[in-house]
C-alpha cells in the first residue's frame, strides 16, 4: 500500500503536516481496537494490524528525511546500504572537521558560544542540503534522483552529529 495513497494525498516531499496530522487521527479512529471489541477476532486482529499500518505510514510522511527515501523508494531508486562507504572525499574531510570542531566545544573559553555556534554550523549545512534534496525530488530524473539519494545520506549525518550535539550539550549542562 502506498501511504500517500492511504493519507489522500499526492506524492510530494513537501507535505502539510497539520493535514497529514489530521487525516492520520481521523484514519486511526476509524480502525482504532477498541471499535471492534464486540467484532470476530479476525476482524479485532485486522483493526490492530490496519491501525499498526496507519502508524507506520504517519511516521513515514511526518519525518522529512524518511519520506525522501520513502519517495526515493518509490520511484525504484536503489538505496544504498549505511555502511557503503561515500565516494565524496570532500564531503568525508567536512565531517572529520565538524566532529573535531564538536570535541573541542568541550574545551572552549566560553563553552556556550562555542556550541551555539556548532549548533549553527550544523544547522546552516543540514539545510543547504535538505533544501537541495527537496529541489532534486521535485525535478524526479534519473540524475536528480541519485543526487536526492546521495543528499539524503549526507543528511542522515548530519542527524547523528545533532544527536552528538544533544548529548554534549546534557552532558556539559547537566551538572
Amino acid at each position: 500500500m502506498n501511504y500517500f495513497q492511504l493519507f489522500d494525498i499526492n506524492v510530494s516531499f513537501d507535505v502539510n503536516l497539520n493535514q497529514l496530522s489530521q487525516t492520520y487521527q481521523n484514519l486511526q479512529k476509524a480502525v482504532h481496537p477498541d471499535r471492534f471489541a464486540h467484532a470476530s477476532s479476525q476482524e479485532q486482529l485486522l483493526a490492530v494490524q490496519k491501525s499498526a499500518e496507519i502508524n507506520d505510514a504517519y511516521q513515514t510522511l511526518k519525518q522529512p528525511l524518511k519520506r525522501a527515501e520513502y519517495i526515493l523508494t518509490l520511484r525504484g531508486v536503489d538505496m544504498p546500504n549505511e555502511q557503503q562507504s561515500f565516494s565524496d572525499n570532500a564531503f568525508l574531510m567536512q565531517q572529520m572537521e565538524l566532529r573535531e570542531m564538536l570535541a573541542d566545544v568541550k574545551f572552549a573559553d566560553d563553552v556556550d558560544v562555542a556550541l551555539s555556534s556548532a549548533q549553527q554550523i550544523l544547522t546552516q549545512e543540514y539545510q543547504e542540503l535538505l533544501e537541495s534534496m527537496s529541489a532534486q525530488i521535485l525535478t524526479n530524473n534519473t540524475t536528480d534522483n541519485a543526487l536526492a539519494c546521495d543528499n539524503l545520506r549526507k543528511l542522515k549525518f548530519y542527524q547523528k552529529l545533532n544527536l552528538e550535539v544533544e548529548r554534549l550539550e546534557d552532558s556539559l549542562f547537566d551538572d
